[in-house]
């Protein structure tokens, strides 16, 4: 069974998390498996509209733990699967649309910074938990976040590293709407459809100018917690918090 579903259809490219026995956590394998989805969708005039969706009960809960260590997430050329998702989602010139439903961890919320559209079931629950892993935000987050959310709301989701849920996530305007789970997908589909019935050409160009001002800021930030990341991954904290993961045990910070 494979990790990523695709379906084709209406101009529609959806694309469905499906591991969901280990809650959509993502591999190395699924980064590039979306990376080259994106890239694909990009250059294929068939396809009109991305939607990235879940199951009812969960979106994703970051990355496979256990396979992030088998392969290094930060690579010196940018090639690295993760660093190939964050591109593609950052260039994606068509729209591109998410249903969150459950719990968006990590990867599972900074990506929806790069979304143009959010749908969310009311059981959704955005966390990003980096310092939490003694790492840094990534996705160009430590940007996006207080852009969206203002300083004091990113901060607290960026330190802190809780959860906040949909109703939250609704008025700092991370989502577009809140249905109930069984809902989310099919909304995201129909207002997927809805827009690939549009003139293409004005879509991507009113894309393009509504992010004109900080491709190029969101681009070097990117890199810049790419950089702090890659570093961070190998000191103290974040190895104690891997081996606590490993061990299954709580993380002792103290001293770090």
């Amino acid at each position: 069974m494979t990790d990523i579903l695709m379906d084709r259809a209406d101009g529609v490219l959806t694309l469905t998390l499906n591991r969901v026995e280990k809650k959509n956590s993502f591999t190395q394998a699924m980064y590039t498996t979306m990376a080259e989805a994106l890239a694909d969708a990009a250059a294929d005039a068939a396809i009109r509209v991305v939607v990235i969706q879940g199951h009812a009960t969960v979106f994703s809960a970051g990355n496979d733990l256990r396979d992030f260590l088998n392969g290094p997430p930060v690579s010196a050329d940018s090639q690295a699967p993760v660093q190939r998702f964050i591109a593609a989602l950052v260039q994606f010139p068509k729209p591109l649309l998410a249903a969150v439903c459950g719990p968006a961890v990590g990867i599972g919320t900074t990506m929806l910074f790069h979304c143009d559209l959010v749908y969310a079931g009311d059981n959704a629950a955005f966390s990003m938990p980096f310092a939490n892993l003694g790492l840094c935000p990534e996705a160009a987050s430590s940007l996006l976040a207080p852009r969206l959310m203002g300083y004091h709301r990113a901060a607290e989701a960026l330190l802190m590293g809780e959860p906040f849920m949909a109703e939250a996530a609704l008025e700092v305007g991370l989502v577009n709407r809140i249905v109930p789970p069984t809902e989310a997908n099919g909304l995201a589909q129909a207002q997927a459809r809805k827009l690939a019935a549009k003139p293409m050409r004005a879509l991507i160009e009113t894309k393009r100018l509504l992010k004109k001002s900080q491709t190029a800021e969101i681009t070097q930030r990117v890199a810049e917690e790419f950089d702090s990341f890659g570093r961070m991954l190998k000191e103290p904290a974040a190895l104690e918090a891997i081996a606590a993961f490993t061990e299954k045990r709580r993380p002792d910070f103290s001293g770090l």
